[in-house]
């Protein structure tokens, strides 16, 4: 590290941006990361610091009502925050492998809420000696710059699958949701909201193409924020609902919910639900219902949904992988596209987030080039790594990207990024 990026890192921000033109990509990049890095580090140092004023307060802290409260009055933090990172202090205190990965910067502030939360809620059928190899499982989805919010929750939608009960998640504890509707001073209104998971998969569907980029007639890009966008596309949802909930088509398709779900997993009586065996269990035995939005939905859940509803059938190997169907035409057809938002849940490209819906299906050698319109020569891809998979203009190398043996995609990076050009899995593969 130069000492200049050493200086970007550890310095002021106070000039800082008339000096940053000096530093190649390379160190800008080097300092975002370390940057990063530290602000984990000083997190976790925080966390430790009101955790141990909260265990002994002097007359500062007893006079704030609690050692959140006094943080957020001598910081620039909401009291929300302040009470946030108190409660997060003494939860982990129980949880010493949990406090330890996040106390090394290989856990974020939220990823350790969660596990935490897991912990000391966890599944009412669930054994307490089997609650060690759960934390495994969770801190193994929650370390590393793949670890994403998703791959932790589908974690522990899996291990509450595994560990049955009647209990329901919050995620889906519709008695918790909430709409403020309230007029201000000045006319306006102001919405604030809190739903269950499958309302929020409604909501999130019904805007989807009503909230997507417009550009102007003569090409200019859309100029709106994304929330102005939200705003304006809630906006056309209310006014086409009361001009009698006309729909748009998004994705091929109109708006709905759509729920992926292993077939064995939806037909199963929670009786015979999966248990622990003397082998031990995996994530990947068993299965949960996954929404495009907003992804893990308890098999509880899942299996209500799939009392009404229409149920689309993609065949599937031994890999979990989806077998082909009608590959003779260049468009994909509506099957396909089922089968390719089952395999790869959205965008595949390594640490992308984008929904189903904001993808286009990419064939991996072209179509010009003879590529066939098969499931192991396509791909979802939003438009930015679509267009990154075409040479993005500018972009120096050149991804590629193979159907490994399990059937899924993996990506090779350019020697730019990487020199080794270690295979990188799809975003949503998760192993342990």
């Amino acid at each position: 590290m130069s000492v200049l990026l050493s200086d970007v890192v550890s310095g002021s921000a106070v000039g800082l941006r008339a000096r940053l033109w000096r530093l190649p990509a390379s160190e800008l990049r080097a300092a975002a990361v370390s940057a990063s890095a530290e602000i984990l580090r000083l997190e976790a140092v925080r966390v430790a610091v009101v955790d141990e004023l909260s265990m002994r307060p002097d007359d500062q802290v007893i006079a704030s009502r609690g050692v959140g409260s006094w943080l957020a009055a001598n910081t620039m933090l909401q009291i929300r925050d302040g009470k946030k990172i108190a409660a997060l202090g003494a939860a982990l205190r129980p949880f010493p492998a949990v406090a330890a990965r996040f106390d090394v910067g290989d856990c974020s502030f939220e990823h350790a809420v969660l596990i935490v939360a897991f912990c000391e809620s966890p599944p009412k059928g669930m054994p307490e000696e089997a609650l060690p190899k759960c934390i495994d499982l969770l801190l193994a989805a929650a370390s590393g710059v793949e670890s994403t919010t998703t791959k932790v929750r589908s974690v522990i939608a899996t291990l509450e699958r595994i560990f049955e009960s009647d209990e329901i998640p919050p995620a889906e504890d519709i008695d918790r949701n909430e709409l403020r509707i309230a007029s201000t001073l000045n006319g306006r209104v102001v919405v604030r909201g809190d739903f269950d998971a499958l309302t929020g998969e409604m909501l999130l569907s019904a805007l989807s193409n009503l909230t997507m980029p417009t550009p102007a007639p003569d090409g200019t890009p859309d100029s709106r924020s994304a929330a102005k966008r939200t705003a304006d596309g809630f906006t056309e949802l209310i006014r086409r609902y009361l001009d009698c909930a006309k729909t748009g088509v998004d994705g091929g398709q109109r708006p709905h919910v759509n729920v992926h779900i292993n077939a064995r997993d939806l037909a199963e009586h929670r009786d015979c639900a999966a248990t622990p065996t003397d082998g031990g269990a995996t994530v990947s035995d068993l299965d949960v219902g996954h929404m495009p939005w907003l992804g893990p939905l308890s098999v509880s859940q899942t299996r209500l949904l799939g009392c009404d509803c229409f149920l689309s059938t993609v065949l599937l190997d031994d890999h979990g992988a989806p077998l082909d169907a009608k590959p003779g035409k260049r468009l994909v057809s509506a099957e396909q596209r089922v089968a390719l938002i089952a395999r790869d849940k959205g965008c595949a490209f390594p640490g992308c987030t984008c929904v189903p819906a904001w993808t286009d299906a990419h064939h991996i050698r072209h179509w010009a080039n003879g590529g066939p319109t098969v499931m192991n020569n396509l791909v979802l891809l939003c438009r930015s790594h679509h267009r990154l998979m075409h040479r993005k203009s500018g972009f120096v190398g050149k991804w590629v990207i193979r159907i490994g043996v399990d059937k899924k995609p993996w990506f090779i990076p350019p020697p730019s990024i990487d020199p080794g050009q270690h295979p990188r899995p799809a975003n949503t593969t998760f192993q342990t």
